[in-house]
């Protein structure tokens, strides 16, 4: 018989509440010395030898040796054979959720605008695309072909010119699913390198790697360390924690959906952080009963089992009010509503990476091919945090354009501001542009 879950159980109305909500989403996620000195090393190597140091670190960690640096390249040929490679099945799945991705993001596209004033000065602001975007992807076994495309798409949607893919291929083992789905996506070079080293490379460029403005998707914690290091010498995306789902449920759903909900969490790995709350306390009961009857169904039970007793939670709250109340306290990367009217909930909802309405809205849907991207601010982030868009591969430049009149007297202005500042430069040259009576 299996050994029933420890998971916690918590109540919103007890006084030390808060206590041990904060002691419930405690995480650590910063590397330690040990691991960004190594980071810091292979970075200023990679700097310094560029491709040979990229060469050198794929046999050490990846276990292949190549004499020369295109043999850690793959051309748009190879990402079509990879498409060619797939199950037909396969190539659907992508091909049903790449546009369903692309749809999604056109709507996010933002376009220039400008208006002008009465004295002829115009005003406005021009978007442009990023030159170049990188995306990392974890390679080997790991396959991630939905990453793929939440991370590139949104790039081609807004108008990159060059998507540049990395991804390791340990002992040479190539994954055709991620090399179909960038396919679909519109990569247009990859390299087979990973590590610390491969962001490196797409943050100060190499003699056959490209620099990129953006570095983007998920990794280990030497590839989050690495994309914390660069970040001012390129943009990044995040630096993501743990995978986390907050499900509010009235207790009408039927709790083995909710129970493989947070299953769909917790076997990401065991920090992933999977809660719910409920104000039935019998349907708690009845969410426990279905999460120990299902785990040993698990593939990756072991795994369930500690995300959900180390991080796991299903707490009591009085109302659907005071769970938006507390949802907004841990504000979630996921959050399922799964209630009667989950409309009527959304004004009550400030900080969520993404929200999902209804009974049957898994978050699963929002992982793979319902259309909104899935990288999202974790550990409390979406408080100031949103999605990843087409937004975050745009730049935004302000447009002005002063006529003499317009100039003339906005000069007036500026003189007074730039003089209480003590800032003569400043005063004299807008000074130079008032028109003289």
């Amino acid at each position: 018989m299996n050994t029933p879950l420890n998971i916690k159980r918590l109540d919103a109305s007890q006084v030390d509440f808060s206590q041990h909500l904060d002691t419930l989403l405690a995480w650590e996620g910063v590397s330690d010395k040990a691991v960004n000195s190594r980071v810091e090393e292979i970075i200023e190597a990679v700097r310094q030898r560029g491709d040979a140091a990229l060469i050198e670190y794929t046999a050490r960690f990846d276990g292949l040796d190549v004499a020369q640096m295109s043999d850690l390249i793959l051309d748009r040929a190879r990402l079509e054979l990879a498409l060619e490679r797939i199950t037909p099945v396969q190539r659907t799945a992508l091909e049903v959720a790449a546009e369903r991705v692309r749809i999604y993001h056109e709507h996010q596209k933002q376009d220039s605008w400008r208006y002008t004033e009465s004295d002829g000065t115009v005003l406005g602001q021009q978007i442009t695309p990023l030159d170049r975007a990188g995306l990392y992807v974890p390679g080997g076994k790991a396959s991630y072909p939905s990453s793929v495309l939440m991370n590139a798409i949104p790039a081609k949607v807004a108008g990159v010119p060059e998507v540049v893919m990395v991804v390791p291929t340990p002992l040479g083992e190539i994954n055709e699913l991620v090399l179909a789905a960038a396919c679909l996506a519109g990569v247009d070079r990859v390299f087979t390198i990973g590590g610390a080293q491969a962001v490196a490379a797409l943050a100060y460029g190499t003699e056959s790697v490209p620099r990129v403005d953006k570095v983007v998707g998920p990794g280990n914690i030497y590839v989050a360390t690495a994309k914390r290091a660069v970040f001012g010498q390129v943009g990044i995306d995040m630096i993501a924690g743990p995978s986390e789902i907050l499900v509010i449920c009235d207790g009408r759903t039927d709790p083995d959906w909710i129970a493989m909900d947070l299953f769909s969490q917790a076997e990401h790995d065991e920090d992933a952080q999977s809660i719910l709350l409920s104000p039935d306390a019998d349907f708690l009961d009845a969410v426990e009963a279905s999460l120990n009857r299902l785990l040993g169904t698990l593939e990756r039970a072991d795994m369930v089992r500690i995300s959900l007793e180390t991080r796991g939670a299903l707490i009591k709250v009085d109302s659907l009010e005071q769970a938006c109340e507390v949802s907004n306290r841990i504000a979630p990367e996921h959050l399922e509503l799964s209630v009667a009217d989950p409309e009527s909930m959304l004004s009550s909802i400030r900080h969520a990476g993404a929200i999902f309405m209804g009974r049957f809205t898994p978050e699963a849907l929002g992982d793979y091919c319902a259309g909104p991207n899935h990288v999202l601010p974790t550990s409390g982030t979406a408080r100031f945090s949103s999605p990843l868009g087409v937004y975050d591969f745009q730049k935004r430049s302000s447009l002005i354009y002063c006529s003499a009149e317009g100039a003339s007297e906005l000069g007036k202005t500026a003189s007074v501001l730039a003089r209480g500042e003590s800032l003569t430069a400043h005063a004299r040259s807008a000074e130079y542009r008032i028109k003289q009576s």
